[in-house]
């Protein structure tokens, strides 16, 4: 009897702990609005899934990363590139361009790309 009560905890603690961390990255984080600002305005943010940049630039955002302008521009295999990113001659990752025509390389801060999309920046207040 001791025994099935505990195998009922672990599971209700499972259970629980699933639904917490479902919950929390499904909730809206304070970049939403930017991120989806800064995907309306037709920017564009050409990277790869193996570029560390590319990474920390994602990470500035948080979960509002997904609905960045994002543009996988390496192969699965890692070696090539895919056509789009050879039509758009992306030499560098990450690489953001912008509808002035204007682009840049590199992690780019968020004040940054407010100012070259016309998105307002999020006030984090702590």
């Amino acid at each position: 009897m001791k025994k099935q009560i505990l195998i009922i905890l672990a599971v209700l603690v499972v259970v629980l702990g699933g639904a917490f961390f479902a919950r929390k990255n499904t909730a809206p984080s304070i970049y939403d609005t930017f991120a989806q600002c800064i995907t309306d305005s037709g920017a564009k943010f050409y990277g790869a899934f193996w570029c560390p940049h590319c990474r920390d630039q994602k990470a500035m955002f948080g979960s509002s990363a997904k609905l960045l302008p994002y543009v996988e521009c390496s192969t699965p295999d890692g070696q090539s590139q895919t056509p789009i990113c050879k039509e758009k001659e992306v030499k560098s990752y990450p690489t953001w361009t912008f509808t002035n025509a204007s682009s840049t390389t590199g992690t780019v801060e968020l004040a940054d790309l407010a100012t070259k999309t016309g998105c307002a920046l999020p006030v984090v207040t702590n």
